[in-house]
């Protein structure tokens, strides 16, 4: 049974076509600017039940807006869009009329039998709803007056999308569809290879893949189903790379930083993606903090490892007898390095080879199930008892630190909090201590983990009070 009713909005660029999916979505997921050509990659948004609306980027870029290879890949793009859409919204500027390229658009949704309802932009008041009549010559029914940008319309494509989505929504009505995948982001600086591994792993080329960088702008949500052992389904998402502070020069670049950043705060696991020749870089641990702070769970992927390879085949790493011994160095050099992930797991790819692709979902899943683990109350303040057993803090005051119980609270992250008796009797290095004494013995590997200290008098529980 067919599970997701996909609806496309395509047409020419600066039409108004991230606006509208803006507006359709109720968030400002795809960005909007007066440039053409910003929105490259098909953005996806759930906005109903298994209803997947797509933006796609402007048909026809011409060459003077858009590099000649991102223009011929935008206009695939929308070509996959166009074939997996139940219905096209096709979106033109009212107030300029018919163009050219709009004559070549229609003239490709009718050789793709889609089903097309044209949206008329633009139109800002009822005394120019008359301009939407023109549009009625491409075959497609009567177009809908719509201001994207001042919600006049809305309503109207509402009622289309409910009227198109009746007799799906009733199949669903006895299906299970209870749709909690496991999201997944690729994280990165440009033009490391994200794009790519996306389209690996999606066995299609749904991102657009350039040498250029800056090629992805938008954080691109993509529904993978059903692949992995527990039965859940993934979602992934491509983010534009990320750019040291200084670098940020445009309000494009600005708007695709804040999109990255939402990525990492709305998955549960990130895809942290370097370029094995360059190692990481002072963006990349800024990067795996921004997990931290986040309290997702980090996979570090170290792509274009056929490099590597092919360097240590002819002899270029004298250091190294062998590819083993140099990938071992790398990764002691790259543990090292993210300090705040000192077990982080580490995959060597290469998405141009296909190279330990197969292995990036596996190892997320493993992951996604360390990371909703319980510790058991007992257990865990046995370890906390033993850490203190090893070593005690030390104190100026002569007063020693003390805790009487720890609990965890929360998964994804990971947060135990400890009933104290006095946090200022606390410092940095000890509970650094603690943390490493929690990794050491429990499995934590790429999971963010916190401790929490909660003053409490003595007494307030007894019983349970660690003989600390």
């Amino acid at each position: 049974m067919k599970m997701f009713y996909n609806i496309a909005i395509v047409g020419r660029p600066n039409v108004g076509k991230s606006r509208l999916f803006n507006r359709l979505a109720h968030k400002r997921i795809s960005i909007v600017h007066d440039m053409a050509g910003v929105t490259r990659d098909i953005i996806t948004h759930e906005i109903g039940r298994n209803i997947i609306l797509m933006d796609t980027g402007g048909l026809g870029l011409s060459g003077n807006d858009s590099i000649e290879e991102i223009t011929s890949a935008v206009d695939e793009q929308v070509g996959l869009a166009i074939a997996a859409a139940d219905l096209v919204l096709f979106v033109v500027d009212a107030t300029e009329g018919i163009m050219p390229m709009d004559y070549d658009i229609a003239e490709m949704l009718r050789k793709s039998g889609a089903n097309v309802t044209v949206i008329a932009n633009k139109i800002d008041c009822h005394e120019k709803f008359h301009l939407a009549d023109i549009f009625k010559s491409f075959g497609f029914g009567s177009p809908i007056a719509v201001s994207a940008e001042h919600g006049i319309g809305e309503e109207e494509i509402k009622q289309l999308i409910a009227s198109k989505t009746m007799a799906f929504s009733s199949q669903l009505e006895n299906v299970e569809t209870a749709y909690d995948p496991i999201k997944l982001a690729f994280v990165g600086r440009p033009n490391v290879g994200k794009s790519s591994l996306v389209n690996t792993l999606l066995e299609e080329q749904r991102m657009i893949v350039s040498d250029i960088p800056g090629t992805t702008r938008e954080t691109v949500g993509i529904k993978l189903p059903a692949i992995s052992e527990s039965g859940k389904d993934f979602e992934l998402f491509d983010t534009a790379g990320s750019r040291p502070q200084n670098r940020i020069t445009t309000s494009l670049d600005y708007f695709a930083s804040l999109r990255m950043r939402d990525g990492i705060i709305n998955c549960d696991i990130i895809f942290l993606v370097i370029d094995a020749e360059s190692g990481i870089t002072k963006l990349d641990k800024k990067l795996a903090n921004e997990v931290i702070e986040a309290g997702k769970g980090l996979i570090l992927v170290v792509n274009k490892w056929d490099v590597a390879q092919k360097r240590c085949r002819d002899g270029s790493l004298e250091k190294f007898d062998s590819i083993k011994e140099f990938q071992e160095s790398f990764l002691q050099a790259a543990r090292k390095e993210l300090r705040s992930f000192p077990d982080v797991e580490v995959a060597f790819v290469s998405a141009k080879r296909g190279y330990g692709i197969d292995g990036l979902l596996p190892l997320a899943e493993k992951l996604y199930a360390r990371m909703n683990h319980k510790i058991g109350t007992g257990e865990l303040n046995r370890v906390i008892q033993k850490a203190f057993d090893r070593r005690l803090p030390s104190t100026s005051s002569g007063r020693p630190f003390r805790i009487y119980y720890a609990v965890q609270t929360s998964n994804m992250p990971f947060v135990f909090k400890c009933f104290c008796n006095r946090t200022s009797l606390l410092n940095d290095n000890y509970k650094k201590y603690l943390l490493n004494t929690l990794r050491k013995y429990f499995d934590f590997t790429g999971c963010t983990i916190s401790l929490e200290f909660v003053e409490k008098d003595r007494r307030f529980s007894k019983e349970k009070e660690l003989a600390i």
